[in-house]
């Protein structure tokens, strides 16, 4: 394996008397496609909260791109470059799809400390090329996100991130409730990230498709990694052995 990307060293997470994650160590280099498998319960959520900055370990150390580093809060993680997309994607409805592309990082024609007038315009122009960058192609940036669907909205929230120039994408559950034709499209974005050099932890109960796309699968069980292989080297049936 080339250089980790991430790294992390006896990561663990206690939620009281519940010891969510045990003892965890992982490297993932750049740019790999990584399938997180496992049951409920066994630690995958707890393990990528503490990626996003939602929740912190209770011991362990974290390096990403080779540094030490303290994820606290949320932004610490998009300030590294971490971004997760859940499978109900955090976004407005009411507002267009521009708007919530560039939702915290608005462009504005003049204004000091995050006040002034929206470059509305100029939001569009680049939402509009952002999402056909994954392979979306809309009509307009303007429409509001209540009109698209699940495979829209999981394309524009990619487009999001790749934008942004994020250096690592959580995938959670990505293809819940997507029709096929839908979860072929995501399915299609996780490959193109893994090909542009993104790194990817891509979480599913649906194991076809964690062995579809992953160049590695990682099986969690009750809090601790059982398992670390190849794709190549498993197939489906070994992977429902690993997690029941």
């Amino acid at each position: 394996m080339s250089e980790p990307h991430l790294s992390v060293r006896g990561l663990h997470k206690w939620y009281g008397a519940v010891h969510a994650l045990r003892d965890l160590d992982l490297d993932i280099p750049k740019g790999q496609v990584l399938g997180l498998i496992g049951d409920n319960g066994a630690g995958k959520s707890t393990f990528i909260k503490i990626l996003s900055g939602v929740h912190q370990q209770t011991e362990g150390q974290i390096h990403f791109e080779g540094k030490p580093t303290r994820i606290v809060t949320p932004r610490d993680a998009m300030n590294l470059g971490i971004e997760t997309i859940y499978q109900y994607t955090a976004m407005v409805p009411e507002m267009s799809i521009a708007r919530n592309l560039f939702i915290g990082r608005e462009k504005r024609k003049w204004g000091v400390r995050g006040f002034g007038f929206l470059d509305q315009r100029a939001m569009a122009k680049e939402a509009l090329e952002a999402i056909a960058d994954v392979g979306l192609h809309l009509r307009s940036a303007e429409a509001p996100v209540k009109d698209l669907s699940g495979g829209q909205l999981q394309g524009v929230a990619i487009a999001r991130a790749m934008h942004f120039r994020s250096r690592m994408l959580i995938l959670d559950e990505p293809t819940n409730h997507l029709s096929v034709k839908e979860t072929n499209k995501v399915l299609d974005y996780v490959r193109q990230l893994g090909a542009q050099g993104i790194t990817v932890i891509f979480i599913s109960h649906n194991l076809h498709h964690v062995h579809e796309v992953s160049d590695r699968i990682v099986a969690f069980a009750q809090g601790s990694k059982v398992a670390d292989l190849e794709t190549a080297d498993t197939d489906v049936p070994t992977m429902i052995d690993l997690i029941t």
